[in-house]
């Protein structure tokens, strides 16, 4: 069996791109910094999939919405996907800057490359994690210069894809 620390350093030099993963329920809304966010399928529905550890403080509301919001982050919202990954921001993570609802309700943030408004189709338990396949209720398309926000070896890393 392979080591769990092995198995993270390895998975450290796999770039990811970087989204923020919204639920809200009742007027409270939740949010979490994601580089588990991956396509399902485009047909017959559109869908896609977010891996949530069950130790997150938005693990339990997604559960309970059903809905999710994926918001793919560009490189100017590295400082928040710093805030929405350190528990000491937690009661202060959706001030900084606006958030509107999509179709679910869920917040979408204006600036993110796209918005993934999502409907909880399946829950899949695994180990620690739950996979939350959501269908695509909504889409809205951010800025046309796509630059990517990506995490590499435990960092964020601005790229574009004219950067050299």
């Amino acid at each position: 069996m392979i080591d769990s620390t092995l198995f993270k350093r390895g998975m450290r030099r796999l770039a990811a791109g970087v989204s923020i993963v919204t639920t809200i329920e009742g007027d409270t809304p939740h949010g979490l910094v994601a580089t588990s966010v991956s396509s399902v399928c485009a047909e017959p529905e559109p869908s896609l999939l977010v891996c949530v550890s069950r130790t997150s403080s938005s693990h339990d509301a997604i559960d309970r919405a059903k809905v999710f919001c994926a918001n793919v982050l560009s490189a100017s919202d590295m400082e928040l996907a710093q805030r929405f990954s350190l528990p000491e921001f937690r009661a202060t993570r959706f001030e900084k800057c606006p958030w509107v609802p999509l179709v679910t309700g869920a917040p979408a943030l204006p600036s993110a490359l796209a918005s993934f408004d999502c409907e909880i189709t399946h829950v899949i338990p695994v180990h620690s994690h739950t996979i939350f396949v959501g269908a695509v209720r909504d889409l809205k398309l951010g800025q046309n210069e796509i630059d990517a926000l990506l995490y590499l070896d435990g960092q964020f890393h601005a790229r574009s894809p004219s950067a050299a």
